[in-house]
């Protein structure tokens, strides 16, 4: 059984994100040696060595969906502006925002989310789980559970990739830190769907063709 203390160590050791240990771990039946050799295999553990590195060239991307109906502009940062030219890297980014249109995600990372809305979310948790009758002493464990559900949902760093659901969009981006040899860096993005935040009135049309009429 892979347990927290596992996955911390395991991070703690290479540099990797969470779910990448947590998944080195199932893989390797909780071998945390082994484990680090699966990571360092798919070049992870080089990818997160370089995560710490200045990334400010790279591009702002646009993708547009649906006619006009979403746009999306994100930018995606990399160490060299060579890099950020390559077919590879324009490649990603795109593949970034295209993430963005269809998953609409409101945060890069749950690093970002405010304290405050984390709160306000932990207390609907434990309010679900205390209606739904569950016993006092296990609605803690479970609403940290449920409140990683909401950073898959809300951060785009923990979401599954929409062309490979097996993988998040941060093991995308560690996958093409070690493909490239350069850190990269989703910085920020904006997302716009038509019509969005504007209260639509519901129009009888037939009351309103009589209105028209007189009657």
């Amino acid at each position: 059984m892979v347990t927290a203390e596992m996955v911390k160590e395991l991070r703690e050791r290479t540099g990797v994100g969470m779910m990448d240990c947590k998944k080195a771990l199932v893989a390797t039946n909780g071998d945390i040696e082994k484990a680090i050799d699966e990571l360092r295999t798919k070049g992870l553990a080089k990818a997160a060595k370089k995560a710490g590195r200045l990334a400010s060239e790279g591009l702002v991307i646009s993708y547009i969906h649906g006619g006009g109906r979403i746009g999306v502009l994100v930018e995606v940062n990399c160490e060299t502006d060579f890099v950020g030219k390559t077919p590879e890297f324009k490649q990603l980014a795109y593949d970034i925002a295209m993430q963005i249109a269809a998953s609409n995600p409101e945060f890069v990372s749950r690093e970002e989310v405010p304290a405050s809305a984390i709160e306000h979310e932990k207390e609907v948790l434990r309010a679900q789980a205390l209606e739904e009758g569950k016993p006092e002493k296990v609605v803690d464990k479970m609403v940290e559970g449920r409140l990683d559900k909401f950073y898959k949902e809300r951060c785009l760093l923990e979401q599954p990739y929409i062309k490979d659901p097996d993988k998040t969009v941060q093991e995308l981006v560690h996958e093409n830190i070690a493909k490239i040899g350069e850190n990269i860096n989703i910085r920020r993005f904006v997302r716009y769907e038509l019509g969005e935040g504007i209260e639509k009135e519901q129009c009888d049309f037939a009351a309103e063709v009589m209105s028209q009429l007189g009657k």
